[in-house]
């Protein structure tokens, strides 16, 4: 069965006192084109990420977003290094006797003397965490979890296109056997115009090789070889769709099918020769647009 390029997932989970979030959406893309943004703390494992989403996106354009939060009581508070500034401020005060400037008590607030302080490199360290490998996994299994779920969209979107592929293919068949009727009448229509034609003409003409031309001419536009082929088309069409979806997915080989029907339609109408056939060639090229147009989301 078909699937839609169109999609989107999200999972979530409580991993090592931390709430991990996987986003994933995809959009139509002739190859696959992948973006994806990961929190620091989970870099490591953004290449294994990328790896999976390739092997199970195939194509489409596709944006991944992988965030993490503290749950609520497991933050930590940066820690202050105080002998640190310790050390800062004697140095400063040092420097400031060294200039023989005032007290930095008289000229300044405690508060702005500290906080100049706690701007200085390294006063404020946060602790960096150490990431194991299981909680590497487990992160990998969220974004995998997120997958599956825009693969679920994809397929209940694939199931829409499917319905709305078989209405259309079944309206150019509808539309292809009604060219019959008109088809029987317009070869006596053509041989009787060129008779016509002839009598107006005041020349002799020979009748047998009349008849022989006339039969080659009539022969050029018969149209059952385009209606035949037109019908396998549209029968390849539903075989595709129905087939197990291979590596390369639906989309790519109806479009091709779609542009064959094209061409088979196009040379009906060029032989038609008719009004009444040319309209039901355009009503066929319609309802072939819109196939063309919604192939274009086929995975």
């Amino acid at each position: 069965m078909i699937q839609s390029m169109t999609g989107y997932g999200k999972a979530t989970a409580e991993i090592a006192n931390k709430k991990v979030t996987a986003e994933v959406k995809s959009v139509n893309s002739k190859q696959l084109d992948l973006m994806t943004k990961v929190c620091p703390q989970y870099r490591e494992c953004e290449m294994d990420i990328r790896q999976m989403v390739q092997r199970k996106m195939q194509r489409g354009k596709v944006e991944l977003l992988v965030t993490s939060e503290a749950l609520e009581g497991a933050t930590e508070a940066p820690h202050i290094n105080a002998t640190l500034i310790c050390d800062y401020y004697k140095q400063l005060d040092a420097v400031r006797k060294e200039l023989g400037m005032a007290d930095f008590a008289n000229e300044l607030s405690s508060a702005v003397v500290l906080q100049t302080l706690l701007r200085f490199p390294d006063a404020i360290h946060v602790e960096t965490p150490v990431i194991e490998k299981a909680e590497l996994e487990a992160v990998v299994k969220v974004v995998e979890q997120a997958i599956g779920r825009l693969v679920e969209f994809r397929i209940q979107e694939g199931q829409s296109l499917y319905r709305v592929f078989t209405e259309k293919i079944s309206n150019i068949r509808s539309l292809l056997t009604q060219v019959e009727p008109y088809e029987k009448d317009r070869t006596e229509r053509i041989r009787q115009n060129l008779l016509d034609r002839l009598e107006k003409l005041p020349v002799d003409y020979d009748k047998n090789r009349l008849e022989q031309e006339m039969i080659y001419y009539i022969e050029k536009l018969d149209i059952n070889e385009e209606k035949h082929r037109l019908e396998n088309h549209l029968d390849y069409f539903i075989e595709t769709m129905n087939a197990e979806m291979d590596a390369g997915g639906h989309g790519k080989k109806l479009g091709f099918i779609a542009q064959e029907m094209g061409r088979e339609i196009n040379t009906l109408g060029s032989k038609s020769n008719q009004a009444e056939m040319q309209r039901i060639v355009v009503k066929m090229k319609d309802e072939l647009e819109q196939i063309k147009e919604q192939v274009l989301n086929v995975l």
